[in-house]
């Protein structure tokens, strides 16, 4: 029997982490994966699908189509015969919650992970990563709706994915949806190796160490609370989109001379956006037109909504940090987020 989906138009901007956005024409808030399927099989106008809206910068005219918002909820561990755990979880189940139950559960892996917003369908979308730890190194595969032929598609494997640095080939696309998402974890309460520096400091031990995975969540948390990187409504340094520009790979004869580097592949480097943009003269909390958009008092990577703001404020903002970032380095930053109806 066919899933009735009610649509309704509905202000975006509250259901973002930016708090800034148009409206959408039509809008269904989906509470299971039949419902997202139903809502997209019958849909005849341009398709957006939304989850924690923490990704994402939507343009102040809005969407003028349907926006589906993934809330599917759900979560299964399998354990299997090598002590590893196979954990499904439905795409619109919140990933920080997520990530907690597992800690709770005596299931390390995801630790470094802790304090991202957004809900689980993203994760493979984006190849979400933090501190030393991409979902490409857990993801098993995923179940995905294809719009072009109205077929579910179980288990399309990571590798045929795409997955690179915070990107994969479902990004960016409304034609494969993600449905729900399977991870492989180690099957024990201990973490992924820690390889990023300023966690390996915060927690006392050498790289490649692991450590309670109850210890590593509470170590990232303060980091990331740290700067302005966990979600609070009463702290405007968190009203953003996370960090908005990715760390640009570059030859190796092009990085600045002093900058901090990670290696990258044949004559590559990683560089920090975050090292660009405070060395091309942007320091925590430059402030964007009127005030009304800043970027964060506590981290330079992360562009903020102040209040009574527009995107088209944000993204004057961000083009004047992006020049500023290619006038003083010859580097070209790339924003993380999904821009909608926007370009920057």
């Amino acid at each position: 029997m066919p899933v009735h989906v009610p649509a309704v138009a509905t202000p975006l901007a509250p259901l973002t982490t930016l708090r800034l956005g148009g409206p959408a024409h039509r809008f269904v808030d989906a509470p299971s994966a039949d419902v997202v399927v139903e809502a997209l099989r019958t849909a005849d106008e341009p398709v957006l699908l939304l989850g924690g809206g923490s990704n994402v910068v939507i343009a102040d005219e809005g969407w003028p189509g349907l926006v589906v918002r993934v809330a599917s909820t759900g979560r299964r561990v399998e354990r299997r015969p090598d002590g590893t755990v196979v954990l499904t979880a439905e795409a619109g189940e919140d990933w920080d919650g997520l990530v907690a139950a597992c800690v709770a559960d005596g299931l390390g892996g995801l630790e470094c992970l802790s304090g991202i917003p957004g809900r689980v369908g993203a994760t493979p979308v984006q190849n979400v990563g933090a501190y030393g730890v991409e979902i490409a190194d857990l993801l098993l595969d995923v179940d995905l709706y294809d719009r072009h032929t109205g077929a579910i598609r179980e288990h399309v494997p990571a590798a045929e994915l795409g997955l690179g640095y915070r990107t994969s080939v479902l990004k960016g696309r409304d034609d494969a949806v993600v449905l729900r998402v399977r991870y492989v974890l180690p099957g024990d309460g201990v973490s992924a190796p820690i390889r990023y520096a300023e966690l390996a400091r915060t927690l006392g031990v050498e790289q490649g160490e692991r450590v309670p995975a109850a210890v590593a969540r509470d170590a990232v948390l303060g980091l990331r609370r740290g700067k302005g990187m966990v979600l609070d409504a009463d702290d405007l340094d968190t009203w953003s989109a996370g960090s908005f520009f990715t760390n640009p790979v570059v030859p190796e004869d092009a990085a600045p001379a002093d900058s901090p580097r990670w290696p990258a592949g044949a004559d590559r480097v990683k560089l920090p956006a975050a090292w660009l943009i405070e060395h091309a003269g942007f320091g925590c909390g430059h402030a964007g037109p009127g005030g009304r958009v800043a970027l964060s008092g506590r981290h330079v990577l992360a562009l903020t909504h102040r209040g009574g703001g527009t995107t088209a404020d944000l993204l004057v903002l961000a083009r004047e940090v992006r020049d500023g970032v290619r006038t003083a380095f010859g580097i070209e930053l790339v924003a993380e987020p999904v821009l909608v109806g926007c370009v920057l």
